[in-house]
């Protein structure tokens, strides 16, 4: 399954500045969702992050990753017009840097759920080389 921005925006609340991802590539719901996200210079954390060397904050590579979790989560029928909220990180690794003009390749694969709580494995790419990898933790409200 894949998803415009469109689609996209159905299904998170979020909106610009905090709408993370672009696209999602491939999803198979309550599974699994992978997506990209576009890194440009025009975004609004690049104005003091930092202003010499833009750098996108590893928080917002974090938050991209959980987004694109919550698509698969969200698209789930019985998820639809609900939101997910972070519930924690585990295992996080920031192996790199990424700056505009990098697409930033996103993957998250729902590795469990109780009830409203569920967790995630998630991994984010830039020219197939691992920049983050953590364990997600949130809950379905």
């Amino acid at each position: 399954m894949k998803l415009d921005i469109e689609d996209i925006k159905a299904i998170l609340p979020h909106r610009y500045p905090f709408l993370m991802v672009d696209r999602i590539l491939d999803m198979e719901p309550g599974k699994f969702a992978r997506g990209i996200k576009c890194v440009s210079a025009n975004e609004m954390q690049f104005i003091g992050h930092f202003p010499k060397q833009a750098i996108m904050p590893g928080v917002l590579i974090l938050e991209a990753l959980a987004q694109a979790g919550a698509c698969a989560i969200l698209s789930l029928e019985e998820n639809r017009g609900r939101i997910a909220v972070f519930g924690g990180v585990k295992n996080c690794r920031f192996r790199g840097v990424v700056v505009p003009g990098d697409v930033l390749e996103l993957f998250c694969e729902i590795t469990g759920q109780r009830g409203a709580v569920g967790f995630g494995h998630a991994v984010a790419k830039v020219n197939d080389k691992i920049v983050c990898e953590g364990d997600l933790s949130f809950s379905v409200t």
